[in-house]
């Protein structure tokens, strides 16, 4: 049984405040989401190329199969940025469950590991306006400009986000947008995909 009192409980993960474990607040379907999830050190550098494609290939596997859709999406060094739809919180926890599962496979599989890939639960934000939405994207497809000194950091698109796609065809590990929000928001930090 564990002891009771100040500094009881478990620590942080390698001195990073872990996710909070309360209960995720509900949000309507019609509301993007803006996720993000960690890695560990040890599952490597996700922007090289052979753990991006990794991760590319997960999210083709995935599409719309766990009942989440994946539209905007960028890859960091330790970290996922994704913006996705989903019918409602429990559709969400279960789409980033499975989703998060076909990742870690697919990266313990480039990498040539085995064992925990994530390195806590997911961080989720409801995005409820077109400002947010907007904001969102712009910061999910930018996101390099926070993490790469400016002499290796992409001139222009992020060649690790999913600004490089322009179309929703059988290449793409995205889907098409069906919130208001999200065909509506502009596409900020990329060109405006081609309609079928």
């Amino acid at each position: 049984m564990g002891r009771k009192g100040k500094g009881a409980g478990r620590k942080p993960n390698r001195g990073r405040a872990a996710v909070s474990h309360l209960q995720r607040p509900d949000f309507p379907g019609r509301c993007p989401v803006h996720v993000t999830m960690r890695v560990l050190p040890e599952v490597g550098y996700l922007r090289g190329a052979r753990l991006f494609q990794a991760i590319c290939d997960a999210l083709r596997g995935a599409r719309e199969r766990f009942g989440l859709r994946v539209v905007h999406f960028s890859v960091q060094g330790n970290h996922l940025h994704f913006i996705v739809e989903a019918d409602g919180a429990a559709s969400l926890t279960q789409g980033i469950q499975g989703l998060s599962i076909r990742i870690a496979r697919a990266l313990n599989r480039a990498a040539g590991r085995t064992g925990k890939v994530f390195a806590d639960r997911y961080h989720a934000r409801a995005l409820e306006s077109r400002r947010e939405v907007e904001n969102a994207i712009r910061y999910v497809l930018k996101n390099f400009s926070h993490h790469l000194r400016a002499d290796v950091a992409p001139k222009s698109v992020d060649p690790r986000s999913s600004a490089r796609w322009l179309s929703f065809d059988d290449e793409t590990p995205l889907v098409r947008p069906r919130t208001w929000l999200l065909r509506v928001a502009p596409r900020a930090g990329m060109r405006h995909r081609n309609r079928r």
